[in-house]
């Protein structure tokens, strides 16, 4: 093969070079060169297995994410007699992105940030209303940056309040923990003042800031900084990036679909203003926290000079978060236009003034205070209370707005009647709620040893009261969703039941057997849970939200623990307490074990991490627009690449492509597919199956997957055909139907399995393949040849306005592409 050499998306190619790389013109009869670009979906299905063959090499990209071709085709575009009749199979394969490296294991700490993140995206199409849809955006990452809050909340906790201040505060607890003996009051030392120990253990939640936006940053420079192809689409461009462009309204016909903008996988400059804000309320939150109980031990001391001095803190603390929470609303993102402005005057003074204000804070607060002693709980536990009712006041907001959008155009496949969103973020709440309780409670039951939190009779008096009633709900919750999945279960039972002639019928050369036909029934009746999991999901959001209100009721007004505040009411409702309190707290703490056994797992296995990846696949297809520390976008590396193939491909050659996309490749395929220029566009055919784009993204993501979008992305392409059967509980059809111009997508749903029984052909059971192995039904190959044979033909001299490869070798995947040879066993099984 020969060498290439990548061309800067910026720069033009000239017309000498594009004579100079023109494809030769082809035989007659001959339709010119194809190719096939396969696209895996979820769990990273390896390029051996995409191929079918041990022997691959890799012809651009990097060990993050790759092009591969078969060792025999590496070579296939200096050789077109041997593919007249097949195409040229290709795989793309970025799994690596999601679960390559150990590190991927610390991104479990991510979840609740993810899932807030997800619900940006959910916004319910409509038209107009452009303030309601940046307002839509504004709440969403306010209720993002109340989680940051509450992590960091969480480890000051654990940190300062259970361990600094009550555990080393206590005599009897700093003796059962030795290495606590130094903090200890009766040891006289330098450190056994409260203030001094406060201050050491604030370096904790500092670090898991600093840690955070580590994180963020890494990754913010391998995706986000990444440049895509300079270039813009007719209609694309707005007059200006100016606030909230991202938010705008979807706009009228005509104008590109927002995941065909120029600058809807370049977030680079909103990631960086986020990022800036939620390092700052993370070192403001733990700076308040530590000073807290110090200015309210110089107030209540007579004659104490430094209540001056602390007041004068707080005001400043409390003037930063102001700009913080300024800076989390006043912009969101620019997707008409690739916005490359980056702020760098904010994302620096930003976190450095919250950093330097800390810094003083510590000093203030280690200050020497004689006679300070510390007892009880640490002051200053009420940030999970005005947390807790912020986060809840502003999912009210949003839910209230989503509601709005949705009225203007309302849409029967729309989750929840649009209250998707809200939904999701309120998951997100209860989320970072379960592992700050979880957290907290494990850390003040191994400190207390026997005794249970809050009931007394222990050396500590342990964590905030609100954690123990949020804790208390959690058995409540699953108790009552019982009755819905109990439901859901009967429902599945009598769908079975109901189909069994229906699969008979499909298979009528075959001999009836109940055995075979209950089996298959009862797949296809799973299968369709799908549809019904969107209201189990808002009634889990729903019945969450009630309890949480609950318990901040329940911890304001008795200010006891569960347990404690039913003392003196009926036998049975204090036994109930009683046990909900027990049950939650030793709930929560196995689910922070069980979190903690899965990262450990994750990090040292590659197999759990790749099962971590999957969960990563689904969650961070979207672009960080809420929360910058959010597990990073893998998209804004896919999509961008599987453009540059596209189009490097077909400039070079003229020939005609499959975009062949399974899963969440499928997705990825669509995503790409809108990048392309029109010219380019039109000489690719899209081939998915087992695809979410409509039953996943179109209910939950509408304003981007929904029905319009997806039929103008029909129109958009020459030809496109889905794949679905009944027993893919993923995949399924993507309802675009024929006009006077196009057929419909759809074909499905196909048979499966493909035999009934035993047979001469058949002399095994054939398996029930649900949402695997599409290539393995003839249908496939059938479709393909059929989207080839509709696409047109090559024509001499044909080229994109993209950079193309020089005559005889394979077009590099973009600008991330390392190399066009084969790369040695990089590329190669161990086969």
């Amino acid at each position: 093969m020969s060498s290439e050499t990548d061309v800067p998306p910026e720069t033009p190619v000239s017309t000498e070079a594009e004579a100079d790389a023109s494809p030769g013109t082809p035989a007659p009869g001959d339709a010119g060169p194809a190719l096939e670009l396969l696209v895996h979906g979820v769990g990273g299905t390896t390029p051996q297995d995409m191929l079918d063959d041990a022997r691959t090499v890799r012809i651009a990209g990097d060990e993050t994410a790759a092009v591969y071709r078969r060792a025999t085709d590496a070579d296939a575009e200096q050789h077109p007699e041997r593919y007249r009749d097949r195409p040229i199979p290709e795989a793309y394969s970025w799994a690596n992105l999601t679960s390559g490296n150990a590190s991927r294991a610390l991104w479990l700490i991510l979840l609740p940030f993810m899932v807030v993140n997800l619900a940006h995206w959910m916004r319910p199409a409509t038209q107009g209303l452009a303030r309601a849809q940046r307002l839509y955006g504004v709440w969403v990452r306010l209720i993002a940056l109340t989680l940051t809050v509450l992590l960091t909340a969480a480890a000051c906790e654990v940190a300062l309040d259970l361990t600094a201040w009550q555990c080393a505060g206590s005599a009897a607890c700093a003796d059962d923990h030795s290495w606590l003996g130094f903090l200890a009051p009766a040891r006289h030392g330098w450190w056994s003042m409260p203030g001094r120990r406060l201050a050491l253990a604030s370096l904790v939640p500092t670090a898991l800031v600093v840690l955070l936006w580590y994180l963020s940053n890494r990754t913010w420079t391998a995706y986000e900084a990444q440049r895509p192809p300079a270039h813009e689409q007719p209609g694309t461009a707005a007059s200006g990036s100016g606030s909230g462009a991202g938010d705008a309204g979807d706009g009228p016909p005509g104008i590109r679909p927002a995941l065909g903008r120029p600058g809807f996988w370049y977030g680079r400059r909103l990631v960086a203003r986020l990022r800036a804000a939620h390092t700052a309320a993370g070192f403001l939150t733990v700076a308040a926290l530590l000073t807290a109980p110090a200015v309210r031990h110089d107030r209540a001391a007579a004659g104490a000079a430094a209540p001056f001095a602390g007041t004068l803190l707080q005001a400043a603390l409390g003037v930063c978060a102001v700009v913080a929470v300024y800076v989390v609303c006043r912009r969101g993102r620019s997707e008409r236009t690739r916005d490359a402005v980056l702020d760098r005057t904010l994302i620096t003074w930003l976190p450095g003034s919250a950093l330097t204000l800390l810094g003083l804070s510590l000093v203030y607060t280690a200050w020497s205070r004689p006679g300070w002693a510390s007892s009880g709980a640490l002051p200053g536990d009420g940030a999970f209370w005005v947390t807790a009712l912020a986060q809840g006041v502003l999912v009210a907001l949003l839910a209230v707005t989503a509601h709005a959008l949705y009225r203007r155009a309302p849409h029967p496949r729309i989750v929840l009647r649009g209250l998707g969103g809200p939904t999701v973020a309120m998951l997100a709440c209860a989320l970072g709620d379960v592992m700050t309780g979880g957290i907290a409670q494990r850390v003040a039951d191994w400190l207390d040893g026997d005794a249970t939190p809050g009931m007394g009779g222990g050396t500590i008096a342990g964590p905030p009261v609100l954690l123990s009633w949020q804790a208390a709900v959690i058995p409540v919750l699953l108790v009552l969703l019982l009755i819905p999945v109990a439901a859901l279960a009967v429902r599945t039972v009598r769908a079975s039941r109901r189909l069994g002639p229906a699969v008979e019928a499909e298979y009528p050369d075959a001999t009836a057997d109940s055995v075979r036909t209950r089996q298959i029934a009862a797949v296809r009746a799973r299968a369709a849970l799908t549809e019904a999991t969107s209201w189990l999901v808002g009634l889990l959001s729903g019945t969450a939200l009630l309890l949480g209100a609950g318990a901040v009721v329940g911890s304001w007004l008795t200010g006891e623990v569960p347990g404690r505040a039913a003392e003196g009411a009926a036998p049975f409702v204090r036994s109930a307490a009683d046990t909900a309190q027990a049950l939650g707290s030793w709930l929560i703490g196995l689910g922070f074990i069980l979190f903690v056994t899965w990262g450990r797992r994750a990090y040292r296995q590659a197999s759990a991490r790749r099962t971590v990846g999957i969960l990563w696949d689904v969650g961070t297809f979207w672009p960080r627009a809420a929360h910058p520390f959010a597990p990073p976008c893998y998209a804004e590396r896919a999509v961008p690449d599987l453009a540059w193939r596209i189009a490097t491909w077909t400039g070079s050659t003229g020939g005609r492509l499959v975009l062949s996309g399974h899963s969440q490749g499928s997705v990825l395929a669509a995503a790409a597919v809108w990048q392309l220029r029109d010219t380019t566009r039109h000489r690719v055919a899209l081939l998915t199956y087992g695809s979410p784009l409509e039953r996943l993204y179109g209910r939950w993501f509408p304003a981007y997957f929904g029905a319009g979008q997806l039929s103008g992305l029909n129109r958009e392409l020459h030809c496109w055909r889905n794949l679905w059967r009944a027993t893919d509980p993923i995949g399924g059809p993507v309802r675009v139907s024929a006009d006077d111009e196009r057929p419909g997508v759809d074909r499905g749903p196909l048979k499966d399995p493909l035999a009934y029984g035993r047979s001469a052909r058949h002399p095994l059971p054939a398996p029930i393949l649900g949402h695997a192995d599409y290539q393995a039904d003839p249908v496939f190959a059938e479709e393909r040849a059929a989207l080839l044979a509709r696409l047109p033909s090559a024509l001499p001299g044909q080229r994109s306005e993209l950079p193309a490869p020089a005559p005889g070798g394979p077009a590099p995947a973009g600008p991330a592409a390392n190399s066009a040879r084969p790369q040695g066993s990089s590329g190669r099984s161990s086969a």
